[in-house]
């Protein structure tokens, strides 16, 4: 299919269109509105339905009942509306429902601004619900990924039967810019746990409720086996000029746009720096990490955040090298300049035997 002009927004609903979702529910809400507007327009005309609920807690519930029925479906907020789902989220995991969640970033806490920020990182990776469950969370850095990213979820949420998560700052969601689509369009079906109203499906049963402390433990352990493998089989991640870097940058979604132009002006000065962009979230790129750490002598991690990233990477390194932090937040982003000059810093100021942590961030 032929490039076409559009948000990265947008992108999302015709990805998802193709890839056989029939049921939208959803609140708009500031910088994820064009999908709800999208889906508004565009899931009738493929058969679908669209629902604009009366709040996020009864999109997320909605989506707990169409799952149930075996549609592919799926809700779009940022992150006041996304606290407000997690409660369902949970619920979801819980049941073992697939379904797609995106989630457009804008700076918090509380309603905060309308400006593009990372601080749900913390509240989408680690789970802000209640109990054992994750969800798997994709990030991607430009409009063809949210198109491209938006059709790997719906498959992730089916293979795994769990929730997936598009993770987006609001630049990512508002950019337009060429996007293709490749895949073939898919046609909907009822998979065969779900209950659909008829004979066949009358024996299934969808419930999170294991009144008996060794039922739920058992479910339990069987949510973790799927987590423990998508964790073995589903990490993704880019590594940019990385192989040799001795300053290795790590950042998601715009920032690691604004790294990889770092990257090639740092290089052109002889500085050996290199990007590795999580892509995946969760499940984490740890082992990406740990190989370029066997060269590197220093990992930055830039976010637009408080330091939420951060944490998974220190995680991932368990102390073998230094990781600084170079942070923007409350809507403003990282700027290239910015990062070249603590870039060049760093790189007057990094010796063989460094290995104290520091934390930067920038005063305006």
């Amino acid at each position: 299919m032929r490039k076409q002009l559009m948000k990265g927004n947008e992108a999302v609903v015709r990805s998802a269109i193709l890839a056989g979702c029939r049921g939208f529910y959803g609140y708009p809400i500031t910088p994820a509105s064009e999908i709800t507007e999208a889906a508004a327009l565009l899931m009738p005309r493929a058969g679908g339905v669209f629902l604009q609920a009366e709040s996020e807690v009864a999109a997320i519930n909605m989506l707990y009942g169409a799952s149930s029925a075996g549609i592919r479906c799926m809700t779009a907020s940022s992150g006041p509306g996304i606290s407000l789902m997690q409660e369902g989220i949970s619920y979801m995991a819980g049941a073992e429902l697939p379904c797609v969640i995106a989630d457009i970033m804008r700076a918090g806490p509380g309603l905060g601004n309308l400006g593009s920020e990372q601080g749900d990182y913390h509240q989408v990776v680690k789970g802000g619900g209640n109990g054992n469950y994750r969800t798997l969370v994709l990030a991607p850095h430009s409009a063809q990924e949210m198109a491209d990213l938006t059709a790997r979820s719906f498959d992730l949420a089916d293979r795994y039967r769990n929730p997936v998560v598009l993770l987006a700052d609001g630049f990512v969601g508002q950019m337009m810019e060429p996007v293709e689509f490749s895949q073939a369009a898919l046609p909907p079906k009822v998979p065969a746990w779900a209950v659909d109203g008829t004979a066949r499906s009358r024996g299934n049963l969808i419930t999170s409720l294991h009144m008996e402390n060794n039922d739920l433990e058992a479910h339990l352990l069987k949510l973790e086996a799927k987590y423990q493998t998508a964790e073995r089989n589903e990490v993704l991640a880019e590594e940019y000029l990385a192989e040799d870097a001795e300053i290795v940058l790590v950042g998601y979604g715009i920032v690691a746009r604004i790294l990889k132009a770092v990257t090639a002006e740092a290089r052109a000065e002889g500085i050996h720096v290199g990007v590795l962009r999580p892509i995946t979230l969760y499940p984490f790129p740890k082992l990406p990490l740990e190989r370029l750490a066997r060269r590197a002598r220093v990992f930055v991690v830039v976010e637009m955040s408080n330091g939420q990233l951060i944490d998974d990477v220190r995680l991932a390194l368990n102390g073998s090298r230094p990781v600084e932090s170079f942070r923007r937040m409350g809507g403003n982003v990282t700027s290239h300049d910015e990062v070249l000059a603590f870039v060049r810093g760093l790189a007057r100021q990094i010796q063989p035997s460094a290995h104290a942590e520091k934390e930067w961030m920038v005063h305006v």
